[in-house]
């Protein structure tokens, strides 16, 4: 808190909990067709997959993780995910 009495919110990309060594990313994930999830990183482009939900996101943070390693990455905003239509192809 600061002497105004406000929390102040972390940079963004970072995680409030441990700002020196997390970063907060994102995930998209789609249900893949053969079965289990495609997970989606927009910041770093990584993508991976799983069976269930939380194995398709461990995965996904250990392929970000190691791309990281090789291009850090200093985060300056979010991607804003949102959605749109299209004319109905045949």
């Amino acid at each position: 808190m600061n002497k105004t009495g406000v929390t102040p919110s972390p940079p963004i990309g970072i995680a409030p909990h441990d700002r020196s060594t997390h970063m907060e990313l994102s995930a998209i994930l789609t249900p893949a067709p053969e079965g289990g999830y495609i997970a989606f990183n927009p910041e770093t482009g990584t993508t991976t997959q799983g069976e269930t939900v939380e194995d398709a996101l461990a995965n996904l943070r250990e392929a970000t993780a190691l791309y990281l390693e090789e291009f850090p990455l200093k985060i300056v905003a979010r991607p804003l995910l949102t959605t749109f239509e299209i004319a109905e192809y045949a």
